[in-house]
Parts: structure tokens; sequence; C-alpha cells
């Protein structure tokens, strides 16, 4: 467990975590020529079981506010601290709104400086902080009178800490590995250390883990949590951990990155967060309006831009969306601080709600309610509530990431809600039951009214249907969602065009016979050369005109594909060409020559030409110089079964 302090300048934090601990956590010069906190101190203390429980020791003058949200962030359990012969001053008062904007609601007040108060001055000062905490996430802290000189008070609140400590204990480390860092230094032999507070998951000796939000790969050379050596940090530890690596060094990595999980690294600047402004803000917000940003250890400047209406005044809340300077590490539901720029004062505080803010139509009806949904806490409400909403899926994938689940977190999710899943390159995308056939009902409608609409036409086209249905499913994933009523004879893949299973566009009797007469001859010896137009017409006793009309036809039934004017080749034929290119491009390096395509089909350079240029148009080579290269992710539109291929299903 992980204790901080809070409150006033010189109201005796320091010197009751001396009391506690044994420990002076005073370490800069400066702080002790002037008796004061300016940075963090840390400190520990063991349990009656062995366990050591963390102390966090912050500093209480207003300058150093920046430093005070660095350390209360993350710690599990908070002694707030107000002298007893003084009462409450503007940092008792700052301190106590930051922790209720942070939900603290673990924790003690301790009435310090005991033995320089009257019995009256206790009681005065004690009632008065009743009445402050009554409507704050502070209101079921204990209040303890306490002298660090006399020793009065110190194993109440010793036993306060010891209970909370093992109501703890119990809590299994969830999710993946986070750590804040708040600070970076190197030790002589040993190499760059980084210590802070392990939010979530666990991290062993031999990891392999990314500095964020710069992307640095690190491993975890050795650990001490606690103020122990182990080969194992968790979620509540105070953690050393001695990283190596090929750019990691005490410059490369600062107070406010975080040390995690390789599947966590996705820095954002844009987030979406459920804000409250403190009742004692001097003014509202406005659009656009810079604030400084305190999340974990990092302080960044910030915009803000209003999402809800109205938009929050001071004591109300409401959603609002942070554009940062740079990117940071972040996990939603952190919670968050929002001083002015001049850092003088603190004006709200919430948690962060979804990291992949949108920058346009951020304040629709549609984006509140999604918003309503993210800033549950529980991750399956939080998904089963935008599964219900458009577009009815979620980037699994993603939301797993951003809420630092596990995989078999993920998976146990997945499970719970019955979801169907889509896997698109590196996303999988989740629909609830109800969503996928609302999706497909959708398909189905469109298609419908399309044949209706189009009779003369073999389908629509690929794209079309996806912009059509679902704007914002990746293409492969929508392709990946078409099976769903191909597997189910309900629609059906020809060429490139999609089309439901009952309607068909057919040829008429004398086109019929024309192009069964005319399919050998495309289709057989001469498939890799077959006749243009003009010379299937004199072949077939046919008007040019009407072999024309009859293979335009072919193409859109997806029977033939125009490589160039008047020049029509099968879609197998196709198919067994970029076979062979495929084949020539491993053979040579991924280079592919016209001559070489000639060899091996023995077509003539003219035609070998315009085929390779057929291709160009439609990406799938892309030419270099005397040379093409593969574009492999465009193969599927002409190789057998992809989907433009006759027949994919």
């Amino acid at each position: 467990m992980i204790v901080g302090t809070a409150g006033h300048i010189d109201h005796g934090k320091t010197a009751l975590v001396r009391a506690l601990t044994g420990v002076d956590t005073d370490r800069l010069k400066e702080e002790k020529e002037r008796g004061i906190s300016i940075d963090l101190g840390f400190a520990y203390l063991s349990a009656p079981n062995g366990n050591t429980i963390g102390f966090v020791d912050v500093p209480g003058h207003e300058r150093f506010i920046h430093n005070m949200l660095a350390g209360v962030l993350g710690v599990d359990f908070i002694v707030f601290v107000v002298a007893a012969n003084e009462g409450v001053k503007p940092q008792t008062e700052e301190h106590l709104a930051i922790l209720d904007l942070l939900g603290v609601s673990r924790g003690l007040v301790a009435l310090t400086k005991s033995d320089l108060a009257s019995d009256a001055q206790r009681e005065a000062v004690s009632m008065d902080m009743r009445q402050r905490l009554v409507h704050t996430t502070l209101s079921s802290f204990p209040i303890i009178s306490v002298s660090s000189m006399t020793g009065e008070g110190l194993e109440a609140i010793r036993q306060e800490i010891m209970d909370a400590a093992a109501k703890l204990e119990k809590i299994e480390p969830v999710g993946r590995f986070r750590l804040a860092v708040d600070r970076c230094f190197t030790l002589t032999g040993i190499g760059t250390v980084v210590t802070g507070t392990a939010l979530s998951g666990s991290a062993s000796v031999g990891d392999q883990l990314v500095v964020s939000p710069s992307g640095i790969k690190a491993q975890v050379r050795s650990i001490h949590a606690q103020n122990r050596k182990t080969t194992i940090g968790k979620m509540g530890d105070r953690c050393a951990l001695n990283l190596t690596g090929a750019n990691v060094s005490k410059e490369s990595i600062s107070r406010g990155d975080m040390i995690i999980d390789a599947a966590l690294h996705s820095p954002t600047s844009r987030i979406d967060a459920y804000l409250r402004l403190v009742a004692g803000a001097k003014k509202s917000l406005s659009q656009w309006m810079p604030v400084k940003l305190h999340h974990a250890a990092t302080e960044i400047n910030a915009r803000i831009v209003l999402l809800s209406d109205p938009s929050p005044s001071p004591g109300h809340d409401g959603f609002v969306q942070l554009v940062l300077d740079r990117p940071i590490a972040a996990a939603v539901g952190d919670r968050f601080v929002i001083r002015d720029v001049s850092g003088r004062q603190t004006l709200g505080g919430g948690h962060l709600v979804d990291l992949r803010a949108p920058e346009r139509r951020r304040r629709t009806p549609l984006r509140i309610e999604q918003l309503l949904c993210q800033s549950t806490v529980s991750a399956r409400q939080a998904l089963a509530g935008l599964l219900e909403l458009a577009p009815y899926y979620v980037d699994l994938t993603a939301f797993g990431r951003d809420r630092v689940l596990s995989a078999s977190e993920i998976d146990a999710l997945a499970g719970d809600l019955s979801l169907v899943m889509l896997a698109s390159r590196s996303q999988v995308l989740a629909f609830s039951g109800a969503g996928a056939a609302h999706l497909e009902s959708l398909l189905l409608e469109t298609l419908d009214r399309f044949h209706r609409e189009n009779p003369d036409l073999i389908g629509m086209g690929f794209e079309q249907l996806r912009v059509k249905v679902q704007t914002r499913m990746p293409a492969a994933a929508f392709s990946n969602f078409l099976q769903r009523p191909i597997q189910s004879r309900r629609v059906v893949i020809e060429g490139s065009w999609v089309r439901l299973a009952t309607h068909m566009l057919r040829l008429t009797g004398p086109d019929e016979r024309n192009w069964q007469r005319m399919l050998p001859l495309l289709s057989e010896a001469q498939r890799y050369r077959p006749p243009k137009v003009r010379e299937l017409g004199e072949l077939l006793a046919v008007t040019e005109a009407d072999v024309r009309r009859l293979l335009k036809t072919l193409v859109k039934m997806g029977k033939v594909q125009e490589v160039s004017r008047d020049h029509f080749f099968t879609r197998d034929a196709l198919a067994e060409i970029l076979d062979v290119i495929v084949d020539i491009s491993k053979a040579e390096g991924g280079r592919i020559a016209t001559s070489t395509v000639r060899d091996r089909l023995d077509n003539g350079r003219k035609i070998s030409i315009e085929l390779l240029e057929f291709f160009d148009r439609h990406a799938v080579t892309m030419r270099r110089g005397d040379f093409r290269i593969l574009n492999t992710q465009r193969l599927d539109l002409f190789k057998r079964g992809g989907p433009g291929h006759v027949g994919a299903a």
C-alpha cells in the first residue's frame, strides 16, 4: 500500500512521517536549509505481517502544488494533515479540493501539533474539518489528534494505516502493467533507475516494457518494490526499476513518463473527459481556454473544448475535450486535475473517458450518449452500452488497451456478453448479437433497394455498399462481415459486385448462345492472348457492336474484365496471370520485368505491357523505373477466392 500526505505548509507532514517511519523525507539540501518540503519524499514502514508500506510525502507550499499532485495521484491512503494550533489555511482548502476531485476515499485526518493546542482549539479545528469533509469523498475519514513530539495519537494513526493495508492486500493485481515515473537517475555500477507507483498489473525481472510516450523499448534488469529487492513489482507497490536498453538513459526518461506493457503503448493528445469545477473557482470555463493538466506525474499545457450544454460552472460538472500540447500515456478512468496557466489556482478535475476523441462532430447527441456509456467505471457496462449505439460495434483491441485490460480479461468480457467478433488486420471488431443482426438486416435491405432501383445491374459495388451501410467500418472488417450472409447463402459476390442470392442478371437467349460460343475463344489455349472485339466478331459472324455490348454486360456480371480498349480477359485467366506475376516477383527478389512476363505467358510484349498497365491502374502492381513491384494488399482483387473474384464466398 502507498500512503500519501497532504496539507498546508509547515503543518507537520514530514515530522509525522518521520515519527511513524523513522525516515526524514526531506532529502534535498534546500529542503534542509529552509525547513520545508519542495519535492516528493519517500519513506517505508514495516507491517506486522512482514509487508512494507510506502509513504509519499508531498510539499505543502502553493508554489509546489505541481509536485504535490505528482505525489498524490495513484496513492491508496491519504493522511490529511491540519495543525491543531493553526487550523485551516489556504493550502488546507486547496489540498482538500484536489483530493475530492481525485476521488480519494481512504485515509484519515491528523490534527498535528496537538501538544501546542488547547482542548478548545482541538475541538474547534476538529469540528471545522468535519464540516468541510461532509460533501466530499473524504467524509468518512476519522479525525485523530497527534503530536510528533510527545507521541500522542501515533499508535492510533499507525493502526488505521495497518488496517487499511490489510484490506488492500486481498486485492489481486489486475490489468496490464503501468508505472508512473516520478524520478529517473543513474547509479554507478547499476545503470538507469526509475521510481514510481505501479498503477496496475505486475512486472517481473526480464520483462520487455516500453517507455511511453517516447516508445523507447526497455528491459527490466532488477526490481525494488516497497524498498525491498524482489523479482516482481505489482499494482499498489512503490517500485524502483533498473532498466536497460539501447536508448534507455537518465536523459531519455522524465517525470511524467509511463513504463508500460508494450500492448498499452498508444499515446494520445486529444482526450474526452468528465470534469467537475471546484465550487470556489473564480471563473467558469470558456471555449479553447488554456489550462495546466496534471495526470499521474505529468504536468502539461492543454486547451479546453466544451462538450456539455450548458458548460460546467463552479461546483458543477460536464464533459470536455482536452487538447494537449503533446501526447501522453494514459488510461480510461485515470484521474486528473486542471489548474490555471499561472499555476496558482486549482480549477477542477475528474476522470478520462475516451482517449481516442474525435476532432469533429464531438457535441452531437449521439456522441454525448457514447460518452455517458464510456464514463462508467465498469468495462462490461461501458462495452454493452456502446454496442447498443451507432455504429453498433467497438474496436475491442483499442477498448481493452485503453482500459488496461489483459488478454484474459478481454476474453472474459467477450464471452460474458456473447460478442460477435471480426478480426481485421491489427483490430478485432466486436458486435453484440443484436447489433450484428441489425447491421446484417440493414445490409440486406440496402441490396434489395438497389436491385429494385437498378434491375439491369448485377449488383452493388463493394465500396459503394460499405459506405451506404456502415461508413466507419474498415474495408477489411466489412469484407469479413460479408462472410456471414454469404455463408448463410443470402448474399453472393460476383466479380467486384455484391448481390442478393435471389437477384440474377441473366443473358437473353441470343446473348447466352453467343457467350457459349465465345467462351472457348477466351478461356482455352488463347486465354493469355484472347482475340479482341473485332476478331471475335469475325470469328463468330456477329457485328462488332453486338460483341462489345455483350462483353460489357459480362463485365457487369463479373465474368470478364476489359484490360485495354476492346481487349477482354476472363476473370479466371486474370487470376492465373496474377499467379504467374506473383511467382516472378518471388523468384526475382520482388522485381517484375515486362520481358519475364512476356516469356512466361508467351503472349507477346504488347499484350504483356497492357496487362501490367491494367494491374498498375488497380494498384496491384506499382511501376518503379523499368520494373514493377507487387502491392500484396491488393492481390485479393483478382486472385481466386478474393472479394473481386467470381464465385468468392
